[in-house]
C-alpha cells in the first residue's frame, strides 16, 4: 500500500521499509565492531611498543650483569640480580603474547563485519530476499551464533534491539571488562 504526501514524494509501505531497518541495524553493528577492534588494537600495539620497550632494557641489564661476573666475590648479588631480571622479562613477554592475542582477537572480528557485509549486501542486492523477515532474521542469527565472546554477543542483541552505537559501545565495553579480569585470574598463558 503506497500514498503520496503534499510533495507529491511516494510513501512505502511497512514491509517495504524491513530491509532499510534491519540494513540500518546491521551497520551499526558493524560501527560498533570496527570502533571496538580500533580501541583494542591501539591498546594492544601501546601494550607490545612498551613490553618489547622493556625487554631490550631488560636484556641489557642481564648483559650488564653477566659482565660483572668477573669478580666472583659479589655471585651471590649478581645472581639475585640477573634472576630478579629475569623473571621482570618473562612477565613483559606474556604481556606481549596477550597483546598478541588481543591482535588476532580484533582481526577475526573484522574478518566477521567483513563477511556480515558481504551477506548483508547479497541481501540488498536481491529482490526477492530484500523484504524477506526470514532472511533477515537468518543472517542475524549466523551473525550472533559466529561471536565467540559474551560480549560481543550482548553487544549485538543491544544494537537489534535498537540500542544506539553509543550505548552498545559502553554495554560491550562493560562486559569486555568483566571477561578480561576473569581471564587474568588465571596464571597461564594461552598461546592461539
Amino acid at each position: 500500500m503506497t500514498s503520496t504526501n503534499p510533495d507529491n514524494s511516494v510513501l512505502t509501505s511497512k514491509s517495504d521499509l524491513l530491509h532499510i531497518k534491519e540494513t540500518i541495524s546491521m551497520l551499526y553493528l558493524a560501527v560498533c565492531q570496527i570502533e571496538a577492534s580500533i580501541k583494542e588494537s591501539n591498546t594492544s600495539v601501546d601494550s607490545l611498543t612498551s613490553s618489547f620497550t622493556d625487554l631490550a632494557k631488560h636484556s641489557r641489564e642481564v648483559d650488564q650483569h653477566v659482565q660483572k661476573m668477573s669478580d666472583l666475590s659479589d655471585i651471590d648479588n649478581i645472581k639475585q640480580q640477573v634472576s630478579e631480571t629475569s623473571q621482570e622479562m618473562q612477565s613483559k613477554i606474556n604481556q606481549a603474547i596477550t597483546a598478541f592475542q588481543f591482535y588476532d582477537r580484533v582481526s577475526q572480528r573484522l574478518d566477521h563485519v567483513a563477511r556480515n557485509l558481504e551477506r548483508v549486501s547479497d541481501v540488498i542486492g536481491n529482490p526477492v530476499d530484500i523484504n524477506n523477515p526470514s532472511i533477515w532474521e537468518h543472517i542475524q542469527n549466523e551473525v550472533k551464533n559466529s561471536y565467540s565472546m559474551e560480549s560481543e554477543r550482548i553487544m549485538f542483541e543491544h544494537i537489534m534491539r535498537g540500542a544506539s552505537v553509543k550505548e552498545a559501545l559502553e554495554i560491550y565495553q562493560h562486559h569486555f571488562s568483566q571477561e578480561d579480569a576473569e581471564e587474568d585470574d588465571g596464571d597461564e598463558v594461552e598461546l592461539f
